[in-house]
């Protein structure tokens, strides 16, 4: 059986593919080396994933494990790797970045821009076969445009500093049971701030009727156009995953459009395109 992981900051999407070709889908916390210990990640894992999948292991061992995942740089996956081989040992692990789950995803064998608008963002230059070319993300701090946590950050900013009216700024404290002051602590005194702002970024969605949040949101959209997708080669397919670009894929389609991208896909979670790329390569290898 092979076990094939999507992991943002948020969320990690796990799906168990069986030799018989039926798949397990589970879903845990997210897992990112960055912002998480190797206790933590071990947490997860064991505490988390394996009580949902351990009816299923009866099939059969797990013998292979790729794991796609937010901060899985060439510096941090081999944390994460030591961590899933601790569980798994007789697995084949494999750990790269969700950058390259969502170019395989997305592209597969053809030459494009992927990018990634969850929690957090990225994007690359995928050639069919790897990266060639990467516009650092830099994090909800320094970068990270298109994101959740960026928007939410951009939306609380301009809502507690009466950019958008009182209106929407009653509302959202309302919608949220809370004040400046619990915004402040869980901001700068509380850890995975990025998640926290990510999960505010909600109130845009629910409130996409009102012309300033979509000027907001449609501004969000052209920064990442502008310092990121501006940087590579003109004239490629480009392929969007992660709940920001779907739920926000109108705007994000009319943004693209204005700024000459019209080959545009827009993808909820690679998964799909991640567990079709692992039953072929497991029909050509007859691992399964």
């Amino acid at each position: 059986m092979i076990l094939i992981v999507d992991s943002g900051s948020t969320k990690t999407d796990w799906c168990l593919l069986a030799s018989s070709g039926k798949t397990t889908h589970v879903q845990t916390e997210g897992m990112n080396p960055y912002q998480q210990t190797r206790e933590q990640l071990r947490w997860v894992v064991g505490e988390c994933l394996l009580p949902q999948i351990a009816k299923d292991l009866w099939a059969g061992p797990i013998t292979d494990v790729w794991f796609y995942g937010a901060g899985c740089t060439p510096q941090k996956a081999p944390v994460v790797k030591e961590v899933l081989s601790s569980f798994f040992r007789r697995a084949d692990v494999v750990v790269e970045s969700d950058m390259v789950g969502a170019a395989y995803a997305l592209l597969g064998k053809k030459e494009g821009i992927a990018c990634i608008l969850g929690t957090g963002s990225n994007s690359c230059y995928w050639d069919g076969e790897k990266i060639v070319q990467n516009v650092p993300a830099l994090g909800y701090v320094l970068g990270d445009e298109g994101s959740g946590a960026v928007l939410g950050k951009r939306l609380v900013a301009d809502l507690l500093k009466n950019q958008l009216g009182e209106d929407l700024k009653e509302k959202f404290l309302n919608r949220f049971q809370t004040t400046q002051a619990d915004i402040i602590e869980h901001v700068y005194r509380q850890p995975l701030a990025n998640r926290y702002l990510a999960s505010l970024s909600v109130f845009a969605a629910e409130n996409i009727g009102n012309e300033k949040i979509v000027a907001l949101v449609s501004d969000h959209f052209r920064n990442f156009v502008d310092r990121n997708l501006k940087q590579y080669p003109s004239g490629l397919s480009v392929g969007y995953v992660g709940s920001i670009a779907y739920f926000y894929k109108d705007i994000l389609l009319d943004v693209m459009n204005k700024a000459g991208y019209d080959d545009v896909v827009i993808m909820r979670s690679p998964m799909d395109g991640l567990v079709a790329l692992a039953k072929d390569v497991c029909t050509d290898s007859n691992k399964v």
